[in-house]
């Protein structure tokens, strides 16, 4: 299997990457992102791609992938919503179109969260715009899944790259394992997003919008 994979430096690409490193089905991973990280691996391959919103000069290196798992975001916090629009929903939508063309048998992806708001209409910005871009990837001619995870906790040394997160998660460790236990459908793991993120791709779900406590039972 060739993967495609955005925002592999990000806390949840970096849990992808590294089941999809473990996997023996995975042949290839292909990051796309405006800088490489310089990672080395026989099965990792990275391109700098400058504009996010086109791909006409990369688009041979989209051909041949199997699946697509979109990792990229950000915080909407002290973003207009007309901005916001156009790195959350305009970025995901032309890699997704892109993708669409050229292989309509391919599985895509895409991490939103949880509270995502599907009828585009509620008060809370962000999960207005998460619910257009979800409602617009459906749409499109290729298999589809929307992951909507509520706390992620990071493992095997994965770190968000935002101060914030780092804090938090690092302040919550020692109790996160009995959050786990106490709430198993609102937190989730980086390892099990990765592994989930793969037998979606393998096997296909029934559902296309997977919330957190049916991220946890994939297999």
């Amino acid at each position: 299997m060739n993967v495609l994979l955005f925002g592999m430096s990000g806390m949840v690409g970096q849990g992808v990457l590294r089941e999809c490193l473990l996997d023996p089905d995975v042949k290839q991973v292909l990051s796309i992102g405006r800088n490489i990280t310089g990672l080395q691996h026989p099965k990792v391959r990275e391109i700098a791609h400058a504009n996010m919103w086109n791909y006409d000069s990369i688009e041979s290196d989209l051909a041949g992938i199997d699946a697509c798992f979109f990792c990229l975001g950000v915080s909407s916090t002290g973003m207009s919503e007309a901005e916001y629009v156009r790195i959350t929903h305009d970025i995901t939508l032309a890699a997704a179109t892109r993708l669409a063309k050229l292989n309509t048998q391919m599985t895509f992806i895409y991490v939103s969260g949880a509270g995502t708001d599907s009828t585009e209409r509620g008060r809370v910005m962000w999960a207005r715009v998460k619910g257009r871009t979800e409602n617009d990837l459906l749409k499109l001619p290729f298999k589809a899944y929307m992951f909507r995870p509520g706390m992620i906790q990071p493992l095997h040394g994965i770190k968000s790259k935002t101060k914030a997160y780092r804090i938090l998660y690092s302040l919550s460790k020692p109790l996160l394992p009995l959050l786990r236990a106490a709430l198993p459908n609102q937190i989730t793991t980086t390892e099990q997003m990765g592994r989930a993120m793969l037998g979606v791709a393998k096997r296909g779900c029934e559902k296309k919008v997977l919330e957190s406590r049916e991220i946890g039972n994939v297999r």
